[in-house]
């Protein structure tokens, strides 16, 4: 069983490695049926490339060894770069500090900021400290903040002193009054007990009331206290906790899953592979947010592998910045989700904005439409689009394309099974389906979170005892590798019986030629208990679009059942940070508007 040094955390059971070609059936499933077993929804893509038994730590010090003067960090909006080197000196000279604050492996240090170089160095520097790192999301407020840091059992919290309007040291003294009044290490607070020490990025000389200054991390640890890092880097299990992310809270109150070193590692090195960075030095745009999985994993820890640059257009996603930077930083790579992409598009459009070449484009987070794929080649000049399947739980992707997919691939499918992964496709009862029909996606690898931090029945909920990871997204299985996402489990609508999957009729709504994205969800509906509603954005600003346009869009293209009953024009959709859209908002919009209309 695979542990970290607290009693808090909850674990579904250990996770073990099967060599096996037939599927094993989730441990509370009814026994599967008779069928053929070579059609059955089970694939174990082993891969060519060994896995390797290294922290976190140990990677970073090896980018630095093979690539000391290459870029790692470009943060174009604070006028900062790191080599690696750099990135490495720093991110020790901060671990030690930790260290000197009466800090121990396995604390967790609480990071509250926007992107930027602080959130970077930061991360790094609590790995190589064998410490547990707890990205905030930077939109939180005070009472989200507050469940966080209670969450995690937080002793020293990060923080940035402002961005925008938000001041996070005046958030933080709402959650913990007794700050002003204290001192670092010695903070004891009524509402988040485990907390001690606050520290802030500021320019001031002079650290805010409670707290310490974030640049006299970098000084305050003497060379041998540095030195002792590199040394603590063999006892830090890569099988122990790396980082608690928290998931994006579309429905309830986020849990906290905890992530492994191997399982971080592992699968940014066999996303590189696929890339074929080796091939040449690229720079990629990062436009996701810090704190969440995608960006760290297939954005910073891949960029490891091979002395990659990662750009860092600005402190939140704003489209200009990322054109800005992409010409400025002679980017070859963007990474985003597709709702970022939307924008990116709109944004070229509305400016005539011609974009440089651009080798590669990787887009994950959430599904992505073939008709966005097309307008991602076309607009951002992109020579290869791939796409990335994952989950937070399972330490990064499982599926993504590989270099030399066709356009087919691309466009019809979330990629190809990642290397040292397992994927089967079963029905409501947990079995397994032939190839090709659609079911529950479970995934297993040696790379699964530990579990949700101090929730066992969630853990048990999502992760069983023999290593399968329920992923709640409704999924084709090809026999060739590659997979498909038909929706989220919840996400079926069923009006009058029929099972409808919203991703079909998203997909053929993008095509209209004013429809800029679509999300349909169902509604209620005493007649047929649900119906469905699609929620569109339009191309241009001004424009109108009719339901009847859109009824006779349909006409001859999707079955009867599938034509949305209800159309909304929106401008903007309810997202989480990470720039999932919050489909349950849009119900609860529909239904408001219901009960006023009356």
């Amino acid at each position: 069983m695979l542990r970290i040094p607290s009693t808090k955390l909850c674990l579904a059971g250990g996770i073990r490695t099967f060599h096996t070609s037939k599927p094993l059936a989730c441990s509370s499933s009814p026994a599967p049926p008779i069928t053929n077993e070579r059609n059955q929804s089970y694939i174990h893509h082993i891969g060519k490339d060994p896995l390797v038994y290294r922290n976190v730590g140990q990677h970073l010090r090896l980018a630095a060894e093979k690539y000391p003067n290459n870029e790692a960090l470009v943060s174009c909006h604070e006028n900062k770069r790191f080599t690696y080197s750099e990135a490495l000196e720093k991110a020790d000279r901060i671990a030690a500090s930790f260290y000197q604050l009466g800090l121990k492996k396995g604390d967790r240090v609480g990071i509250w900021a926007p992107n930027g170089s602080q959130f970077y160095l930061s991360s790094l520097a609590a790995a190589r400290a064998g410490m547990i790192s707890v990205g905030i999301n930077p939109a939180f407020q005070a009472p989200e903040a507050e469940y966080a840091l209670n969450k995690g059992g937080v002793r020293a919290l990060i923080l940035a002193e402002q961005h925008y309007s938000t001041s996070y040291y005046d958030l933080t003294k709402q959650i913990i009054p007794e700050l002003t009044s204290s001192s670092p290490g010695k903070l004891r607070s009524a509402r988040v007990p485990t907390l001690e020490t606050v520290i802030v990025d500021t320019a001031d000389a002079v650290p805010l009331p409670g707290t310490m200054l974030y640049k006299d991390m970098l000084q305050l640890p003497t060379e041998q206290h540095i030195s002792e890092i590199e040394s603590l880097q063999m006892s830090i299990s890569p099988e122990s906790g790396l980082n608690m992310q928290f998931t994006s809270g579309t429905t309830g109150l986020p849990k906290a899953a905890t992530v492994t070193h191997n399982g971080f590692v592992n699968n940014a090195i066999h996303l590189a592979y696929r890339n074929e960075f080796n091939l040449k030095h690229h720079r990629i745009c990062l436009q996701l947010p810090l704190f969440h999985a995608f960006a760290m994993v297939v954005g910073v820890l891949t960029a490891f592998t091979y002395g990659t640059t990662i750009v860092v257009p600005g402190a939140r996603y704003k489209p200009m910045e990322s054109l800005d930077a992409i010409v400025k930083e002679k980017c070859t790579a963007i990474y985003g989700t597709p709702t970022m992409y939307v924008d990116l598009i709109n944004k070229v459009r509305e400016l005539n904005f011609k974009v440089p070449p651009i080798d590669l484009v990787v887009t994950g987070g959430a599904t992505c439409s073939p008709q966005l794929f097309s307008d991602i080649l076309e607009f951002l000049n992109v020579r290869k689009a791939k796409t990335v399947y994952g989950l937070t739980e399972a330490c990064g992707i499982v599926f993504q394309s590989l270099f030399h997919d066709t356009r087919d691939h691309i466009l019809n499918t979330v990629g190809h099974l990642m290397d040292h992964f397992e994927a089967k496709v079963v029905d409501l009862q947990g079995n397994i389906v032939p190839f090709g029909t659609p079911g529950e996606l479970c995934v297993r690898s040696t790379a699964m979170m530990l579990g949700y931090w101090d929730d066992e029945k969630k853990t048990k909920e999502t992760l069983g005892d023999d290593g399968w990871l329920r992923t709640g997204d409704q999924f084709v299985l090809r026999e060739d590798g590659y997979g498909k996402i038909v929706g989220r489990v919840k996400e079926i609508i069923i009006r009058g019986g029929e099972n409808l999957f919203p991703r079909e009729i998203e997909d053929y709504l993008n095509t209209h030629p004013k429809v800029l994205e679509t999300h349909c969800v169902g509604v209620p509906d005493e007649r047929m208990g649900e119906e469905i509603c699609a929620y569109v954005r339009l191309k241009k600003e001004g424009e109108t679009l009719t339901y009847e346009e859109v009824k006779e869009f349909c006409k001859g293209h999707l079955a009867h059942f599938k034509v949305p009953k209800y159309l909304r024009v929106v401008e903007e959709y309810p997202k989480t940070t990470s720039g999932k859209v919050q489909k349950f908002k849009l119900v609860e919009m529909f239904k408001d508007e219901m009960r006023k209309s009356g």
